[in-house]
């Protein structure tokens, strides 16, 4: 059975983004401007959001990234 969510894009907040990131807002502003985060959606003329899928592939590259070789 497939679940309602796995058809809806569910979008987060900057400030679950930071959250979810363990980054202030100001490092993801320089991310986004740099162009090394997830493109945010415009939600009004001062309001963006991203998408939740993005942002948590954004988070398991930069974990992978991360891992040292032994």
């Amino acid at each position: 059975m497939k679940r309602m969510s796995d058809d809806v894009a569910i979008l987060v907040s900057i400030n679950d983004a930071a959250k979810m990131t363990s980054l202030s807002r100001t490092m993801i502003n320089k991310y986004r401007d740099a162009g090394r985060f997830p493109k945010p959606i415009a939600m009004g003329a001062r309001r963006v959001a991203f998408l939740r899928t993005e942002v948590v592939a954004w988070i398991n590259e930069r974990i992978s990234n991360g891992r040292l070789e032994k």
